[in-house]
């Protein structure tokens, strides 16, 4: 019985058994690993809430910096409020002071007053809270908290899960094919965190910074949390799959779908085709020009590597082939000098005669 994880080679024989304890076995490690993260992530999830929440806060103050909305509203009444305040606490200094003819006892009663309107003062706040999603049920601060928590340990647990998967997949393969498969698996989590660490610099505030200005007169925005992070998520995972484009051309390459001489004469295609991914993608004019590009960079860089790759196995198989001539002409070579039974049986030694 496989009660511990070891290298299984593709020649091991398991029993149904076998195979079933290994994937209980695997599946418990992830999910170790996903408690572990799990754990982590919620004791610093304020840090990730703040992390997913910057795009929509750098956007939100900009929205309140030009008066905008219910928030941008209140930016404008706070300004006024401290604006009259600064003004009647420099009355009431110079009302106290000694040149202003007032009698001591009245200006003994402003001085007094001072320290309490400055305190006043002070508690008004310079701008208004509210550059975070908001929540509206009694919930869903926990379970909103929850979500985030559970997304960013996925992420953080998955290369051990996909370590795992590798792990129960690969003995099936012929050693040629994990060969081949080997390098694009283990690209797939690389390609998925650029893609999101994209997504997050690049898209996501375009993407929010879009949506929230559009027809934003007509509306007064208020961010919901839940719906927030639901959109924040699909877009930087829809980014993470995107960036899957070079495992996918490398794949269809190696299987023989495609050649790198077919996707260099179809490059104009592959413009038009990643000009429509990101238009499908959210975001204004500017946010397709920038995803437009990286794709079409992904594109031209799959088609280096299918060459390089293609190159190569094309070398192996001449030297491999090589290599069989080499053997099946020194075979031909010793059967010509061995003798034949007919040979042996008419030789007659003349020395014995």
């Amino acid at each position: 019985m496989a009660t511990t994880i070891r290298a299984i080679g593709h020649e091991d024989r398991l029993s149904l058994v076998d195979h079933l304890d290994e994937l209980r076995t695997r599946l418990i490690v992830s999910a170790v690993a996903l408690a572990i993260a799990f754990g982590f992530c919620l004791w610093q999830n304020h840090a990730l809430l703040h992390l997913i929440n910057a795009p929509l806060s750098k956007q939100t103050e900009k929205q309140v910096a030009k008066g905008n909305g219910p928030l941008g509203q209140t930016a404008l009444a706070q300004q006024g409020v401290l604006k009259v305040a600064h003004e009647a606490q420099a009355i009431v200094l110079a009302l106290s002071a000694p040149g202003s003819g007032l009698s001591p006892a009245t200006r003994a009663q402003l001085a007094g007053e001072i320290p309490r309107l400055r305190a006043d003062v002070a508690r008004i706040p310079l701008v208004p809270e509210g550059n975070k999603p908001v929540t509206l049920g009694i919930g869903e601060p926990f379970t909103t908290t929850i979500t985030v928590t559970l997304l960013f340990a996925l992420v953080v647990s998955l290369p051990v899960i996909l370590f795992e998967l590798y792990g129960f997949v690969l003995p099936a393969l012929h050693p040629r094919e994990r060969r081949v498969v080997l390098p694009l698996l283990a690209a797939i989590p690389f390609l998925f965190v650029i893609g999101v660490t994209f997504g997050y610099f690049v898209v996501l505030p375009a993407a929010v910074r879009f949506f929230q200005n559009f027809n934003s007169g007509e509306f007064n925005v208020l961010v919901q949390a839940n719906q927030y992070y639901k959109f924040a998520a699909t877009v930087l995972l829809a980014m993470g799959l995107v960036f899957q484009v070079p495992v996918a051309i490398l794949g269809a390459t190696r299987i023989g779908i495609v050649t790198p001489k077919q996707l260099r004469h179809n490059r104009r295609y592959a413009i038009v085709a990643c000009a429509v991914v990101a238009a499908l993608l959210p975001g204004d004019a500017v946010t397709l020009v920038l995803e437009t590009v990286p794709l079409y960079v992904l594109y031209e860089v799959s088609i280096l590597l299918a060459s390089l790759v293609a190159r190569r196995d094309a070398a192996r198989e001449r030297t491999q082939a090589a290599e069989r001539l080499a053997e099946g002409s020194g075979s031909t070579t010793n059967v010509a000098t061995q003798p034949s039974v007919q040979q042996i049986i008419d030789h007659v030694d003349r020395e014995l005669s």
